[in-house]
């Protein structure tokens, strides 16, 4: 027979993982998002000059690789704030073309939308602790979807391409928020530095997409 206080203490033992996940990768998040605000901030002022697709592809994916390959380890930590570095810088220069534009209330109001997004569905998921791990196929071939639009947009350049693009990019980072919380508070990740990424990266695909709609339907 199955005894109820074994079973009781794997419940309490689970719960107390759950919650050292949650605020471990909360905590790190949080440092992340200040760091490549930072970042972002000096490369803004001093004006530096974007890297350019090719060069940001390889630098995003050179350091993402490197955040896997030592996520249970404690340089893993360091691979975390070199990316999400890396990733500020890019978005210095994105940040001037706007202010360039006198887009300061575009680029506020992206920061609040992307706020707004990540604790809604945040908070969403905490509080009805609902499995989204049925979202997994839908995101597969949203990902494909958007490989093949960006792609496409490289040669062709079509505006209504690149919003319909920033639009599926918002919903596929929603759905990916959605998936790591879940995955968190049902034990499916452990590893608070990769659920770490996959937030940040989430959240700076939503606000990157915000400002690229917001613009479009601004411009005068």
């Amino acid at each position: 027979m199955n005894n109820p206080t074994v079973h009781t203490t794997r419940q309490d033992a689970a719960a107390v993982e759950t919650n050292k996940v949650l605020r471990n990768t909360y905590s790190l998040l949080a440092l992340t998002l200040a760091f490549s605000a930072i970042v972002a901030g000096v490369s803004s002022a001093m004006n530096l000059p974007h890297p350019g697709i090719l060069l940001m592809l390889v630098g995003f994916y050179g350091l993402l690789f490197l955040v896997h390959k030592t996520a249970n380890s404690s340089a893993g930590l360091l691979s975390v704030f070199a990316l999400t570095g890396f990733m500020g810088y890019t978005l210095g220069p994105i940040l001037n073309m706007v202010l360039a534009g006198g887009g300061g209330d575009i680029i506020m109001l992206a920061m609040g939308g992307t706020a707004l997004i990540f604790f809604a569905l945040s908070a969403y998921v905490l509080t009805t602790k609902k499995d989204m791990s049925f979202l997994g196929g839908m995101m597969v071939a949203g990902f494909v979807v958007i490989v093949v639009g960006f792609v496409a947009n490289l040669f062709l350049a079509i505006p209504a391409l690149g919003l319909a693009l920033s639009a599926l990019f918002i919903l596929f980072s929603s759905g990916a928020i959605l998936m790591q919380t879940s995955a968190i508070i049902h034990g499916g990740e452990r590893n608070y530095i990769l659920a770490t990424v996959t937030l940040f990266v989430s959240l700076y695909n939503i606000f990157i997409s915000l400002l690229n709609l917001l613009m479009a339907f601004t411009r005068d």
